[in-house]
């Protein structure tokens, strides 16, 4: 077999891989249990919540830090 029958061979079991992978990921997909408008709100929430947290527990440590390279300083 030459060079591009093996070229050839290699694309086909590129694409028929891709098809498989796009098949397999769409009956996937099917499988999932969708989270309700209420669901979503609540994890949406929690994960601003959680995000504003530790966004001001930074912002208080670096201020912390900066105080105390001020003083040292």
């Amino acid at each position: 077999m030459g060079f591009l029958g093996r070229l050839g061979t290699g694309i086909k079991k590129s694409v028929t891989g891709t098809a498989n992978f796009i098949r397999t990921g769409v009956a996937e997909l099917k499988k999932v249990r969708w989270p309700t408008r209420q669901e979503l709100f609540s994890y949406t929430l929690v994960v601003l919540l959680t995000v504003t947290f530790v966004t001001l527990f930074f912002t208080v440590i670096d201020l912390g830090i900066v105080k105390l390279i001020e003083q040292i300083t």
